[in-house]
């Protein structure tokens, strides 16, 4: 186990993560055409903590999926009943839906969050149909929030391939006329920010870790995906995506020294007076003031 007290889970941590996004979507909405989230009435753009930890769990699986440990609950391709099923036939115990006992209830709990990461670290809601509890995950995150407004672009794009075959074929007219038809392109949009610095805060609860069986490991592995993800997660729709920030603020107690949102403040970041319209990380300051609290440390794992 490691010293370094950003990864000890017998501690209350806060963070603050900065996210930056250059000519994509960073999370689309999908009530508004895919169009990037915005608050309406700041126009500041916003990412979900869904999305954040779909990346969190993408990375893991691909990083450390083949261990035992490190399996992912939540993914595409199997349905959550079907995963809840496994740990019945590991134990074997027969699932018997609303008649099963609490122990049986407690034993697969114990063991898919031995199995699955992202249990452990998010928790789950396991309750539906075959029965493996419930579980509070430690390891909180709130919606990333950019600094400043944004303006999401919906730009036209064209292709040279056509999709319906009818589309490609020449019709000639009764007459002998000009054909008509023939289309050789089709007519597409994309939808960008072009540019904006986000910020996210979260949270480890040690008491919810210490239910959940939580280790450093996982802890170190969290502070690495946060760092990594979005290196695997790349696409032409998401642009250019980078972890900018990450600051971890570790409390001696695990009740914690000091209050959260007291905390953040210690991380600020601001606008250059000479920027109009941002267009890269550079055009912020990130400025930390090191007046902590007594029995909390600051680690800037990035930045």
């Amino acid at each position: 186990m490691s010293n370094a007290t950003y990864l000890d889970v017998a501690r209350r941590h806060d963070f603050v993560l900065l996210i930056d996004v250059s000519d994509g979507n960073p999370n689309g909405d999908p009530d508004a055409g895919n169009l990037p989230r915005v608050d309406p009435e700041t126009m500041q753009g916003l990412i979900t903590d869904v999305a954040i930890k779909r990346k969190v769990r993408d990375w893991v699986d691909a990083s450390r999926g083949d261990g035992g440990r490190f399996k992912i609950y939540v993914q595409s391709g199997e349905a959550l009943n079907a995963v809840n099923r496994r740990a019945y036939e590991a134990l074997g115990i027969v699932p018997t839906g609303s008649k099963q006992s609490r122990a049986d209830v407690d034993r697969t709990r114990a063991w898919m969050c031995a199995n699955f990461y992202d249990i452990r670290m998010f928790g789950a809601v396991m309750t539906t149909g075959v029965n493996c509890g419930q579980v509070r995950g430690p390891m909180q995150i709130t919606f990333a929030r950019s600094i400043d407004p944004v303006v999401p672009l919906d730009l036209s794009i064209t292709r040279v391939a056509v999709t319906r075959e009818e589309d490609v074929e020449l019709v000639l007219s009764a007459d002998g006329g000009e054909a008509t038809g023939g289309k050789q392109t089709e007519m597409g949009r994309k939808a960008i920010v072009p540019y904006g610095l986000y910020r996210a805060h979260g949270f480890f609860n040690p008491h919810f870790a210490t239910r959940a069986g939580a280790t450093s490991e996982d802890l170190a592995l969290f502070w690495q995906a946060l760092e990594g993800m979005w290196d695997l997660d790349r696409s032409a729709a998401r642009g250019l995506m980078a972890c900018r920030g990450l600051y971890v603020f570790s409390h001696e107690s695990s009740m914690g020294n000091a209050a959260a949102h007291r905390l953040f403040q210690k991380v600020q970041v601001t606008r250059r007076a000479d920027v109009k319209a941002p267009r890269s990380f550079e055009d912020y300051v990130v400025e930390l003031d090191g007046d902590l609290p007594e029995g909390v440390t600051l680690t800037p794992i990035v930045g």
